[in-house]
């Protein structure tokens, strides 16, 4: 009957109480020894006992194999020959139970086809003849154990890797997570500093229409700036300037006479034809106070330069600096036009009011004198052809009655007495609807209200 021994670790490792507060050791390699003859596993304990291994022995490869579901085992060795069970059938078996333990194989040299069979059934690492050499022995154990190490080590790293790259692959996600919910909460950010941007400059553009239309009030001229500031916007827009450069275009045009403020009141009521030289004189300074009121708000600075060289000549003929040609700054030039055309239209220059065909032969006639021949040429193309000076094209006249909550207004809504109320491209709310009826029983006036037509459409439809 086969024994089966199971021995202590060897002398000299027992704890101590000194020992015991040393920092903790590597553990103590595993030996499973298996040979039916006890005086091997004698021998081989023998040879074991001044190392730092424990040793445990069976005498079959049935106790080995019930021994190695109960004990972690490091190195086995066996032998070849058993009964029962040899040693590359127990060696093969116990891969199934202990995976990672090396695999050594005891054998006589006429035993070369089972060590074949154990080599590759088996997985041994290495085998040795009987009767061994204990040199070669310990050796091949060493580099056996050394091997087992440098493998667990691999597998400890493989699992460390993986666990890192699982909380790498975690952590991403919170990020793109955290990146994404970042990146949503910048974008809101974003859009509500558009909004109030876009507001500022409504808000902005809405004040200049206000301060544009004091100084009409005064001279009599109610939307006299703002068709001159559209038309000088449109011109700008037809030789391909930017929307930013158009819209210092439409300032300039509202804010273009902000200067005649400073002017008489029998003076603004003269047509330029009819004033004396000493008048003309003082009239044609507007434009620099005009310059000076504006120099506060450092925004406006290109629109500051519009308007004190608007009555330059492209001849160099003109004034404040007698500035000519390309030297006359391009937006300038556009706004001496589009004034001129309106002055022309209404007869702030010549005694009478002109037709588009007249203004048109005097703009022809003036090109290349008072006019950039480029732009001249530009508005007679926009006259000639009919073009738009609004792209939001013909616009509705609806009755206060009639009006809608979102519609748009075409024009600026002014009273007969040409206060301005309420700006181009507002849109109307249920307030201000109720507003505009407010102010018709108060001024005791119908106001002419033009809205896009697209808008009044749509504004029916939902009413029907």
């Amino acid at each position: 009957m086969s024994e089966l021994q199971v021995t202590d670790q060897m002398p000299g490792a027992s704890e101590s109480p000194a020992a015991s507060q040393e920092p903790l050791e590597a553990p103590v390699p595993t030996l499973l020894l298996v040979d039916d003859e006890p005086g091997v596993v004698s021998s081989l304990k023998r040879l074991f006992r001044p190392l730092k291994y424990e040793v445990l022995s069976a005498y079959s490869g049935a106790d080995a194999l019930q021994l190695l579901e109960t004990a972690r085992v490091d190195v086995i060795i066996s032998d070849m020959r058993m009964p029962n069970m040899d040693g590359a059938e127990f060696l093969s078996r116990s891969r199934s139970i202990a995976p990672d333990a090396i695999r050594i194989l005891l054998t006589g040299y006429s035993e070369v086809e089972a060590v074949v069979r154990a080599v590759n059934e088996g997985h041994v690492y290495h085998y040795l003849h009987k009767p061994w050499d204990d040199q070669d022995l310990l050796l091949t154990i060493q580099r056996a154990l050394e091997q087992l190490r440098l493998q667990r080590e691999t597998v400890r790293l493989t699992e460390l890797l993986q666990r890192q790259n699982e909380r790498l692959a975690s952590f991403n996600t919170e990020l793109e997570r955290d990146v994404h919910a970042r990146t949503e909460e910048i974008r809101q950010t974003v859009m509500f500093l558009e909004g109030a941007q876009q507001d500022l400059k409504s808000n902005f553009l809405t004040m200049v229409k206000v301060c544009a239309n004091m100084v009409e009030m005064r001279c009599g001229l109610p939307g006299h700036s703002a068709r001159i500031g559209e038309l000088a916007k449109q011109l700008g827009a037809s030789i391909g300037m930017s929307d930013y450069a158009c819209g210092e275009l439409l300032m300039a045009g509202l804010l273009h006479g902000i200067g005649k403020l400073f002017l008489p009141d029998a003076l603004l009521k003269t047509p330029i034809a009819k004033m004396q030289p000493q008048e003309a004189k003082l009239y044609h300074l507007h434009p620099l106070h005009g310059q000076m009121a504006l120099s506060p708000v450092s925004q406006l600075a290109n629109v500051q330069a519009m308007i004190r060289h608007q009555y330059e000549r492209f001849d160099g003929r003109g004034a404040p600096d007698g500035l000519a040609g390309s030297s006359i700054p391009i937006g300038a030039r556009i706004l001496a036009l589009a004034r001129d055309v309106e002055d022309l239209r209404i007869g702030a220059i010549a005694p009478q009011k002109m037709t588009d065909a007249q203004i048109v032969s005097t703009v022809r006639s003036q090109s290349g004198i008072r006019y950039d021949p480029a732009i001249a040429d530009k508005y007679i193309e926009l006259v000639t052809s009919h073009a738009e000076l609004s792209p939001e094209g013909v616009p509705d006249t609806v009755d206060a009655s009639h009006l809608k909550e979102g519609m748009k207004l075409a024009e600026d809504l002014r009273t007969s007495r040409g206060t301005l109320l309420m700006t181009k491209g507002k849109v109307l709310s249920a307030d201000q609807i109720a507003q505009i009826r407010r102010f018709e029983i108060h001024e005791e006036e119908r106001f002419v209200i033009l809205v896009e037509r697209s808008l009044v459409a749509t504004a029916a439809t939902r009413a029907a």
